[in-house]
């Protein structure tokens, strides 16, 4: 399926001097988002109470949800788990708990009670996540990303060659911390969901660039005699259509999960959301251009455009 005529050739090369400025102004406002606000820790890495009900006659969760709103608890996290009977209530760290999780766990029990029906509420497990746990969290997720990162590194340079690793791995540097920028800016809660959106997003950022950069290799190797920019324009607007039509699904479902999804999953579509438009756009606009810009430091530094085009061949 072909969206865009062969005919049509955009010259995204030469918007990249503009897309560059785009690309510094976000992560200036996500750096100074992060400096002045810094991320809104959630309850999995700020620590609090997990509390585990079972109702015999389920209420709607918007319903709980309004009741745990009533007890004045802070952030409150409420989740199905496994079947709509059992219940996952994650309230965030009271200033006086201490060990009076069980306490918190009695209260929030006798609230829900009005709204078993005929039935019981049955509390299944009370237990609380302290802050070590939470810095545990985060820093074994720091250290999966820089693994990832470092993964992709390798392979895109044994795939490719060096200049397209640096080009991946600078886009999805890029992608990140604008994503992360966006969460600071919103003040929206950093939760292992978040984390999961964010893994999902280097996913697919990767994904896109490596699908352009295969068709710029491929081109490479046809037009051995054509500058290099030339060559990445040609290969972009081939891959223009692809483009459109999987971002373009991805992002209806994105915007459907978005307004009606629930709550549970909001924020984790907007991340998504957000990510997959700027991971599409660093795959054109971030990861193509550096290519460009490496062969160019190559040239001044005794290489030649031919020796690199060889060495793809």
């Amino acid at each position: 399926m072909e969206l865009i005529s062969s005919k049509i050739h955009l010259d995204f090369i030469r918007w990249r001097w503009a897309a560059f400025l785009v690309s510094g102004l976000m992560i200036v406002a996500s750096a100074i988002s992060l400096m002045l606000q810094g991320i809104n820790p959630g309850i999995d890495f700020a620590g609090g109470t997990l509390v585990q009900v079972r109702f015999v006659q389920p209420p709607q969760l918007h319903e709980i949800r309004a009741t745990m709103t009533r007890l004045g608890l802070g952030d409150v996290v409420i989740q199905e788990f496994g079947a709509r009977e059992e219940i996952i209530i994650r309230v965030e760290k009271q200033s006086d708990d201490g060990g009076k999780s069980s306490q918190l766990a009695e209260q929030i029990v006798k609230s829900l009670e009005p709204l078993a029906g005929q039935g019981n509420v049955e509390l299944r497990r009370v237990e609380f996540v302290g802050p070590q746990v939470g810095s545990e969290l985060a820093e074994q997720g720091a250290l999966a990303m820089v693994y990832s990162m470092v993964a992709i590194l390798i392979y895109v340079a044994w795939r490719f060659e060096l200049r397209f690793s640096y080009g991946a791995i600078l886009a999805l540097i890029h992608d990140t911390f604008v994503a992360v920028g966006l969460l600071s800016l919103l003040r929206i809660e950093f939760t292992l969901v978040i984390v999961a959106a964010i893994l999902t997003l280097v996913g697919y950022s990767i994904n896109d660039t490596i699908v352009v950069y295969d068709r710029i290799r491929e081109e490479m190797k046809r037009r051995k005699k054509q500058e290099l920019a030339e060559v990445i324009n040609i290969a972009i607007n081939q891959t223009l259509s692809r483009t459109i039509i999987t971002s373009g699904t991805v992002l209806l479902v994105l915007v459907a999960l978005f307004f009606f999804g629930g709550e549970v999953i909001h924020d984790f579509s907007l991340t998504l959301l957000f990510g997959i438009i700027v991971g599409t756009y660093s795959s054109i606009f971030v990861a193509s251009p550096i290519v460009l810009l490496f062969e160019k430091k190559g040239m001044k530094g005794g290489s030649t455009s031919v020796k690199a085009k060889e060495a793809v061949s």
